[in-house]
């Protein structure tokens, strides 16, 4: 028999090495690596009769994998049609978000349908999380609390109540009885999801982890907890601002790709199906420095407004001010603008920003962004009705972005009249009923964005 050796390895992401190291050498982390117990050498191995046969997947019944709805339209968009029974949810997200706001208002659509649903927070009080309930009109006679942070105790709820959702908040609060670790550790979390994972996968109860998150925006605890669980949600949100994104980061029963809109008020969590109408503002007549866009959000088309300001200033540095773009494609924008539009923009200070606290880092919003500088350094407006879609090139194209259809659809079902695309885009399934113009150059796309007032523009 061979012999046993000892093991290192790094309880972040579970990656082994000979001896032990400061610094995992896969994931990065410091003081993660420790010894581990000893392995025993596979050369060995014997095979063991399997406790129940293989079967032919065309044999096995696919109806008890069948989704069911939590009655937020929002919330089943992002998870794939609804809540799937065995199912292990992870909802991440910084303090304050609206988590707990969230997990409530299911819960209640939940128990309206007539299922029964427990409530484990190990954060607050059962008193605390009723009062909370009060508020957002939460309670039901289908819904249980407790409030527990041992894991023994819970299972021990869930035997009780027989819940057919389980809610967990949070993950990093529960402790496993028996396991190394102080609470909220690397080697607590991975019991503690381990043993609720198993649970759901042998009972059949869907069970939902709410998960903190870290200064970097991701999930709290190891790498290895996002494998675990079958669904990881980023719950994201402003404090400056009341909407709230639900965004899929993975989905084994569903698009990983979606996005669910929510508004926080002070009565609860609302879901809002049309969040165009929040990210664009409306003027009496157009003003100089805006343009509308089509950006997409995952599978959504959302439409927003670009504004920007080109102000003359005495200061040797000009200032720069972006929010909710990217803070390079706006200073690439900028220089390509100055190249190929005649923009001299070294003497201003430059603020470019997105209505209603909306975030767009895509390629696709570039030609918006060049229409609202060169709008504001022009002093001419881009028509409200005009909205633009591309992305432009160190060398002044524009260039074919995915998705033009769709962007092209929901301009104009929010009543768009004149969309600004780049050549070259696919006639297939264009919408009718707006009118399209395709340009292949910055001259082109602000000749088009001008040409509906009547305007004779100069060359660049």
């Amino acid at each position: 028999m061979a012999k046993a050796k000892a093991i290192f390895r790094c309880s972040a992401c579970g990656y082994q090495v000979p001896k032990w190291l400061g610094r995992c050498p896969d994931c990065g982390e410091w003081g993660t690596i420790a010894e581990s117990a000893a392995a025993a050498a596979r050369s060995g191995t014997v095979s063991v009769a399997p406790s129940s046969p293989a079967r032919r997947i065309t044999d096995i019944a696919s109806d008890s994998a069948n989704a069911c709805p939590t009655g937020i339209a929002e919330f089943d968009r992002v998870l794939g049609r609804g809540v799937v029974p065995g199912s292990v949810i992870l909802l991440a997200g910084e303090p304050g978000v609206g988590k707990s706001t969230l997990l409530l208002e299911t819960v209640k659509h939940w128990a309206a349908q007539g299922k029964t649903a427990l409530y484990v927070t190990g954060e607050e009080s059962a008193g605390q999380v009723r009062l909370r309930a009060e508020r957002t009109d939460a309670v039901h006679e289908n819904i249980y609390l407790a409030a527990e942070t041992d894991l023994a105790t819970v299972l021990g709820h869930v035997d009780e109540v027989a819940p057919t959702l389980l809610i967990v908040d949070s993950v990093q609060t529960m402790v496993a009885t028996g396991t190394d670790g102080v609470t909220g550790g690397v080697t607590q979390i991975r019991a503690v999801t381990t043993a609720l994972v198993s649970l759901a996968k042998t009972s059949g109860i869907a069970v939902i982890l709410v998960g903190h998150v870290t200064k970097d925006g991701n999930v709290a605890g190891p790498r290895s907890l996002e494998h675990l669980v079958d669904v990881v949600l980023a719950f994201e949100g402003d404090r400056h601002s009341s909407l709230r994104m639900v965004r899929g980061i993975k989905n084994r029963f569903g698009p990983s790709d979606e996005v669910g809109c929510f508004e926080q008020r002070s009565d609860g969590i609302h879901q809002v199906s049309d969040p165009s109408g929040i990210f664009v503002h409306q003027h009496e007549s157009d003003v100089p420095g805006s343009a509308a866009l089509v950006a997409m959000d995952g599978r959504r088309a959302m439409v927003g407004q670009i504004q920007a300001l080109l102000n003359d200033t005495q200061m040797s540095s000009p200032r720069r001010a972006v929010s909710g773009l990217d803070s390079a494609r706006v200073a690439m924008m900028l220089a390509v603008a100055e190249k190929h539009a005649g923009i001299k923009a070294s003497s201003k200070e430059v603020y470019a920003s997105t209505v209603g606290g909306m975030k767009v880092t895509e390629p696709a919003a570039d030609l918006a962004i060049f229409l609202a500088l060169y709008s504001s350094h022009r002093d001419v407006a881009v028509p409200s009705s005009t909205v633009a879609i591309g992305e432009v090139g160190l060398a002044g194209e524009v260039r074919r972005v995915p998705s033009v259809a769709r962007r092209i659809a929901e301009a104009k079902r929010l009543g768009f009249q004149h969309a600004i695309i780049p050549a070259g885009s696919q006639d297939e399934e264009m919408p009718r009923g707006i009118r399209i113009t395709r340009v292949s150059n910055l001259l082109e796309a602000h000749s088009a964005a001008t040409a509906r007032l009547g305007l004779v523009d100069a060359p660049f």
